[in-house]
């Protein structure tokens, strides 16, 4: 009996150390990039420059935003509700949600109803429905420079292997797009180093399109060639008055001609005009007085 429990405490103890050495688990939703000063960068759907915050779908299944809540504030986890029943807070598997600091709530489900100040330290956090329980948070150091933007290298990537917070101000702005760049292709990270300019490339693609064409011409040429000489043995072959004609040397539009004309003389459907004018000279055989006479009928003589 002791040996059946001391082996239940051992299988415990493993059991704790395992779960004590777990990894940090990264969230399903993700602050993932916080621009504070917007000069130069994107622009809202009102044609507006505002501070704008990235939330991340980190999860394999399409999820919900709306319902949840968007504070700057700790004291007030419920500042900004996200509406509920907007499709567009319905957010596909590793996909991203913009959201503007622009203190305008009535310009849409994407604009909140408080701003971001760049000369403090901003606290953001999201909210579950309960507005009690905690989804995500990022702090955003004081001092940040326009155009710059807080985040995390890879996109719901907040802890690294060690467990340790992986969030820096970032190189690339991204907004509603990946924060690092997935994969590079070697040929074209090559070909942009041994032709900076692009001159190689230009050539090249201008000999491959020139050598197409030839071979395009020539293909047409023999492919014709060919079927003619197909088309006068078949011809041949028949023992019809076109063979004869098809080994003739006049040109198709000769023979369309003399085919013409013939059919025409056979036909001989045109009439034959006199090419004579006969003049008559109008003599006046009446008297003025008479002129009566201009409407009375007269046979032809």
């Amino acid at each position: 009996m002791r040996m059946i429990k001391r082996i239940l405490f051992l299988l415990a103890t493993v059991v704790l150390l395992a779960a004590c050495s777990t990894k940090v688990k990264n969230p399903e939703w993700v602050i993932n990039e916080v621009m504070l000063v917007n000069e130069t960068s994107y622009v809202d759907d009102f044609g507006q420059r505002n501070g704008w915050i990235e939330i991340y779908n980190n999860t394999a299944k399409t999820m919900d935003l709306g319902g949840r809540y968007l504070t700057n504030d700790r004291s007030n986890p419920t500042k900004y509700p996200i509406p509920r029943g907007d499709v567009l807070t319905r957010i596909k598997p590793h996909q991203h949600a913009l959201f503007w600091a622009d203190g305008n709530p009535f310009n849409g489900t994407f604009h909140l109803n408080f701003e971001l100040d760049p000369s403090k330290e901003n606290w953001i956090g999201l909210y579950d429905n309960d507005g009690k329980k905690l989804l995500d948070e990022i702090v955003i150091p004081a001092g940040m420079l326009p155009d710059q933007t807080f985040g995390f290298d890879k996109d719901g990537i907040k802890y690294d292997e060690e467990g340790s917070l992986t969030a820096k101000i970032l190189e690339r702005v991204t907004p509603s797009s990946n924060n690092a760049i997935l994969e590079e292709n070697p040929k074209v990270v090559s070909l942009e180093q041994d032709d900076p300019l692009g001159g190689l490339l230009t050539i090249t693609s201008m000999m491959v399109v020139f050598f197409g064409l030839i071979a395009l011409y020539f293909f047409f040429k023999f492919s014709g060639i060919i079927a003619k000489s197909m088309s006068q043995k078949k011809v041949a072959q028949s023992g019809t008055l076109s063979a004869a004609r098809s080994h003739s040397h006049l040109s198709g539009e000769v023979l369309a001609a003399i085919a013409a004309a013939i059919h025409e003389l056979k036909e001989d459907q045109h009439d034959i005009e006199s090419t004579i004018l006969t003049i008559h000279q109008v003599k006046r055989n009446f008297s003025p007085w008479s002129t009566k006479r201009q409407s009375l009928r007269e046979l032809p003589r």
